[in-house]
């Protein structure tokens, strides 16, 4: 399954640069809304949440500093916004991959693999913004977007359980060997760079194998998976 495509960049004043379009602008936003979200996304993904003024948002989306604050209550709620969307993006895509698999622990594992590692793809800095600046959210927003990520976790958790439960998963360890394989499909948007040697299906397929090796799946009749160092010869691989 496919993650959700991004909406068109918004359009902006006349002689502004176009903004890259972003996963967490989505249908309806009104205009000078969804211009201020992806300029605080192109910004902050450069200079962070606390070296990011509002005046640095609001020239990137073309307007002044202060229309910022007739769509957002401050830069922090922007930043709220932006955080919480990306994990909206990344948990409804999760629980489609999940509505739409097969009964079966190795399917299910696969497809919320998938969209886990395509979602992180096409969602770079949305992704790396997710992790660098989440200790920038006051209380109330942090608790919001924790509660999302523990969501999202859970998704995963339930699956591996399940199949060690129906004796397809070995691993002895259900429960690390979840949080291993979301911890490793996250990383890929701090690693991966477009026309690089890997295409993203590419990808998306060698994840979706060291997963499944990860838990140890044993189809009925077979041993179980080996190592993924074993399977690509050495703790490492190409990218």
């Amino acid at each position: 399954m496919a993650s959700p495509e991004p909406v068109a960049p918004p359009r902006r004043s006349r002689g502004a640069p176009a903004l890259p379009a972003t996963s967490v602008v989505f249908p309806g936003d009104e205009r000078t809304a969804a211009a201020l979200i992806s300029a605080a996304v192109e910004v902050m993904a450069v200079h962070g949440y606390h070296g990011t003024s509002v005046r640095d948002i609001a020239a990137a989306a073309g307007v002044s500093p202060a229309v910022l604050y007739h769509h957002f209550a401050s830069k922090q709620g922007l930043l709220a916004t932006v955080l919480d969307r990306g994990m909206d993006v990344l948990v409804r895509a999760t629980e489609e991959a999940l509505y739409a698999a097969p009964d079966d622990p190795a399917a299910r594992l696969e497809a919320i693999v998938g969209v886990h590692v395509r979602v992180h793809l096409e969602s770079q800095r949305e992704s790396l913004l997710g992790n660098s600046e989440l200790r920038a959210l006051e209380a109330g927003a942090l608790a919001l977007v924790v509660a999302r990520r523990d969501t999202q976790q859970r998704m995963f958790d339930r699956v591996v359980r399940d199949g060690c439960a129906r004796g397809v998963f070995t691993t002895p360890h259900p429960d690390d060997a979840s949080r291993m394989i979301t911890s490793a499909c996250t990383a890929v948007a701090a690693w991966y760079r477009p026309g690089g040697p890997l295409t993203g299906d590419e990808i998306v397929a060698r994840y979706q194998r060291v997963a499944l090796d990860t838990v140890g799946y044993a189809p009925v009749g077979e041993p179980a998976s080996g190592s993924s160092a074993q399977r690509f010869g050495g703790a490492g691989g190409e990218r």
